[in-house]
């Protein structure tokens, strides 16, 4: 790997996913207060960030599989249907997420059903006082963003543990073996990520991805690029892109090009979502865009799209290396919290 400044060790972080997983797994969960499966029309998860990927996986792995509409609010709002019968996953690292706080409140005054998922924090705080199940996550680790597996993996569980989806067990086994196999790559300098990451450097990254995986590993992927490697980054949908954003590559071959696309690719795409990248693929790279194909690793959706995540990540961190940043603390945000604070002051 390059050698690179971490004053967090997001580095460290990354490689230890199949780990969190797996401590994920080991930790209780306060089964006594979840309710029954038939008293739940709706799953709503709320969260923000590095906190918010956690509903996007869930809503992206349960919804094929579950017997209710799962939404994922991300915002101040909480959805107007959420009620008695709603169960409203809150998640949030620190537990002060401004927004997520605000739509937790309103559910809660809504009686809706409330699992809670943090460090600590007020969140915390109103979990106890609203006699709401909580999840703790160990508060070591570094950012919300490295805490993907603590934060996803209990929602998870906790859907298996009321019965609204089963058969989880095999997926994360084979999640665990996926990313140890990835992760072992990444530190001996032979995974993809490398030479993805030394094709984006300097450049704007594209991300697509195919269905609802591939959606939720796209987003991921630029959102890591931004947030570790300082960089702008952006991504699209298959089909969707076909529909508009397709015929952008006209004007961008106009001029000396600065994008690199990514097309980010599972076995459980629709198969009419095949030819749909070829095609992407063939008209961005007839000027002098690179394409770059990356194929998801493990058997089950779980495992692939964990690789994914996996992938997206140490290709930022690489491009972080190769531009110099430090991934772990994000000045810009920082300074966004003190502004909003002095507002509210």
């Amino acid at each position: 790997m390059t050698t690179r400044p971490d004053s967090l060790g997001m580095q460290e972080a990354a490689l230890a996913l199949p780990d969190q997983i797996e401590e994920s797994l080991a930790r209780d969960l306060q089964t006594d207060k979840f309710p029954d499966a038939s008293d739940i029309d709706q799953l709503v998860v709320m969260g923000m960030g590095g906190s918010g990927i956690a509903g996007d996986i869930v809503k992206a792995i349960v919804s094929p599989r579950i017997p209710i509409p799962v939404v994922v609010s991300k915002g101040y709002e909480c959805p107007n249907f959420v009620g008695r019968r709603t169960l409203v996953m809150v998640v949030s690292f620190s537990g002060e997420t401004e927004e997520t706080l605000h739509a937790a409140t309103t559910a809660n005054e809504r009686d809706a059903h409330i699992f809670a998922v943090t460090c600590g924090g007020t969140l915390s705080r109103l979990a106890e006082e609203w006699q709401a199940s909580l999840s703790l996550v160990d508060p070591a680790i570094p950012m919300p963003r490295c805490a993907v597996g603590a934060m996803s993996v209990p929602l998870l569980r906790a859907l298996d543990s009321m019965g609204l989806i089963e058969g989880l067990k095999d997926d994360f086994e084979d999640a665990v073996t996926t990313l140890r196999n990835r992760s072992d790559r990444i530190r001996d300098g032979s995974d993809i990520s490398r030479s993805v990451g030394e094709s984006l450097a300097n450049h704007i990254p594209l991300v697509y991805g195919g269905g609802a995986l591939g959606e939720v590993a796209a987003v991921r992927f630029k959102n890591q690029l931004n947030e570790n490697a300082k960089t702008p980054a952006f991504f699209n949908v298959m089909p969707e892109t076909c529909h508009n954003e397709l015929a952008g590559w006209g004007a961008a071959h106009s001029g000396e090009p600065n994008i690199v696309a990514v097309q980010l690719r599972h076995s459980y795409e629709h198969p009419r979502l095949s030819p749909r990248f070829d095609f992407n693929e063939a008209v961005a790279g007839s000027g002098k865009s690179d394409v770059i194909n990356v194929w998801a690793e493990g058997d089950s959706e779980l495992a692939q799209l964990f690789d994914l995540i996996l992938v997206g990540d140490q290709t930022s961190l690489e491009v972080a290396a190769l531009l110099g940043q430090d991934p772990g603390p994000i000045d810009v945000l920082t300074q966004l919290k003190h502004r909003l604070a002095q507002l509210s002051s």
